[in-house]
């Protein structure tokens, strides 16, 4: 079952920054929540070598319809150079949820 709605997984680099990303989506409508899971550790491969950093998780929820719309504004307003940007489908829910979350984006004027 396609449900037109998605999680979004994007690592900041500190709370701060977190914040900063979930308030701008927020605000601009392009999510309907944003979790952060702070203290974090990643483990990857950056210019050649072994890199490891604490980070903070971000998991949007949003809908497909908002997916280009977010992913510009998180390149655009993040600190890293490449940030993780990646679109997970949900494939089930609550419908009183995923009737919030996509009423949540697009609000009736």
């Amino acid at each position: 079952m396609n449900t037109g709605t998605r999680l979004i997984l994007v690592t900041a680099p500190n709370i701060k920054s977190g914040r900063g990303l979930a308030a701008t989506a927020l605000k601009a409508r392009l999510v309907a929540c944003a979790n952060l899971i702070p203290k974090i550790e990643s483990h990857y491969w950056w210019q050649g070598k072994i890199e490891s950093s604490p980070e903070v998780l971000i998991i949007f929820k949003t809908t497909q319809s908002k997916l280009k719309a977010l992913e510009k504004l998180i390149i655009a307003k993040h600190p890293y150079d490449t940030p993780e940007f990646i679109v997970l489908p949900i494939t089930a829910g609550s419908k009183r949820y995923l009737d919030w979350l996509s009423a949540s984006v697009n609000p009736r004027r």
